[in-house]
């Protein structure tokens, strides 16, 4: 199967090759980051947020305001790409923003905490914009300027990580939670007119494309009932039918998808190119780094932010503005790391910032584990992780351009943030069970106390490690592979 960036079309292979230059580059730059690292954001002020919705809705099962989102935008993923090869980049990514607003607003307004969760639910469509984003810079940008814009784009999470936690504080404190989600219907339609008036037209097309609705039931399915087992696995016993039932239902799923992949045309994901060891490892790495990364960001948001109740809750009981300003300095740390990586890339193998970042943020985690209870301690040791952080975000997407060739870029970056999408959603639902292992419940909302962060910590740390050391099995990235 042919991929949405084969250079079929001619008008494609025209704007491909002409390089974009001053102001346009930079509009079409802004209009790839803004709903890109929206899902950023949207992560921020949904975790900062959520110590707030589960002492108004008093719920125990607070987990699910973040995987609701995250389990429908990982399985959503794949489709979204082979709608991408059918209709169209551009096109696929101005509905799936549209139907990500409507989640938005309905979760916004939502009276109860299951209306809520639908709201999530259906925000979650947005999700996989970060794999069409990717492909779409390459296709519309010769391989150079693509190369620049991919590591902007991704370098993006730095502003976010500079404005949004002020955004956060202001919102909060002065509006609460439903300021917080309207901010993020309002950050959604920004996105949604940049896209329709700024990002060009992609013209590929793949009629014969094919949507492999048994493979993603399979999919679907088994992550949902894996996800659904482990988190449930405290209330229910990790021994009980249920959670064994779901578990080992959704692994069965998983094994007979991989099967499925094997024997009809236009799978979901393409079991060959994974044979490969330069796409496999990449992958592999990918996944562990950025899911730990992104499952493991609700640590300190629910540490910071949870309130100090002896014998009950263990968190520290900042404001969400007194910890956007001690969180700042690791910002700008992330915004320069980001930015230094994309210009070095240019000269050394990817691998290095990725194992390098990899090394720093394990021992940055682990440093938060056992320091994690000034002012003094969060911003040193939180700037000490920024590094490793900063390197990896950036890193991430030039690995997998320069692990497949142009014609294969749309497949790969799917499966690549499929993959992240799926590790950061088991890792953020295993966080939350290791954190509610050493946890006490208070007039129906479940707090946390100090081992189970620092448990959570230790966990976060072994997770990244496993990534950096898959990156050590990745064969040479240079940068001479970006133009193939």
């Amino acid at each position: 199967m042919t991929s949405s960036l084969t250079p079929a079309a001619p008008a494609a292979e025209a704007e491909a090759s002409n390089p974009v230059r001053g102001a346009r580059f930079a509009l079409i730059a802004l209009a790839l980051l803004w709903p890109t690292q929206l899902l950023t954001l949207v992560g921020m002020l949904t975790g900062n947020a959520q110590a707030s919705v589960a002492i108004h809705f008093q719920t125990t099962h607070i987990a699910w305001f973040i995987l609701s989102t995250a389990l429908v935008s990982t399985l959503l993923t794949p489709f979204v790409i082979k709608a991408a090869d059918l209709y169209g980049k551009r096109q696929v990514m101005i509905a799936i923003t549209l139907i990500g607003l409507v989640g938005d607003i309905i979760a916004a307004s939502a009276g109860n905490y299951s209306m809520m969760l639908i709201g999530r639910s259906i925000a979650g469509f947005y999700g996989p914009i970060g794999a069409l984003t990717y492909a779409t810079i390459r296709e519309v940008l010769p391989p150079k300027q693509a190369a620049t814009a991919s590591s902007i784009v991704g370098s993006g999470v730095a502003f976010v990580a500079i404005g949004g936690p002020f955004l956060t504080g202001w919102v909060l404190d002065d509006y609460g939670f439903r300021g917080v989600l309207w901010s993020i219907v309002a950050a959604t339609a920004i996105g949604l007119l940049l896209i329709l008036f700024a990002v060009p037209k992609t013209h590929y097309r793949d009629p014969s494309a094919r949507m492999d609705w048994i493979g993603g039931l399979l999919l679907g399915g088994g992550l949902t009932a894996l996800t659904y087992g482990i988190g449930q696995g405290t209330d229910w016993g990790w021994t009980s039918a249920g959670t064994l039932g779901c578990v080992i239902g959704g692994l069965v799923a998983v094994a007979l998808f991989v099967v499925s992949q094997k024997r009809i045309a236009q799978p979901l994901v393409h079991l060959a190119m994974l044979g490969r060891r330069k796409v496999w490892t990449v992958i592999l790495a990918s996944a562990l780094t950025g899911g730990a990364l992104f499952g493991t960001g609700i640590i300190a948001s629910l540490l910071v932010l949870y309130p100090k109740i002896p014998t009950i809750s263990d968190g520290l009981g900042m404001t969400a503005t007194h910890a956007a300003v001690i969180g700042l300095p690791a910002s700008f740390l992330i915004l320069a790391l980001g930015f230094g990586t994309g210009t070095l890339l240019r000269k050394v193998d990817a691998r290095l910032p990725l194992i390098l970042g990899g090394l720093i943020s394990t021992v940055g985690y682990l440093a938060q584990a056992a320091y994690h209870y000034t002012n003094a301690e969060l911003i040193w040791w939180g700037n000490l992780f920024a590094i490793g952080f900063g390197m990896i975000v950036a890193v991430i997407p030039i690995l997998i351009m320069r692990a497949v060739s142009p014609e294969e870029q749309a497949i790969a970056s799917g499966i690549q943030w499929m993959s992240i999408g799926v590790v950061t959603t088991l890792v953020t639902t295993l966080t939350y069970v290791i954190l509610a292992q050493d946890g006490k419940v208070l007039q129906g909302t479940q707090f946390y106390l100090d081992q189970g962060y620092k448990n959570a910590f230790y966990f976060a740390a072994g997770v990244v490690f496993l990534g950096t050391l898959a990156g050590l099995l990745i064969p040479s990235l240079k940068p001479e592979a970006d133009t193939a």
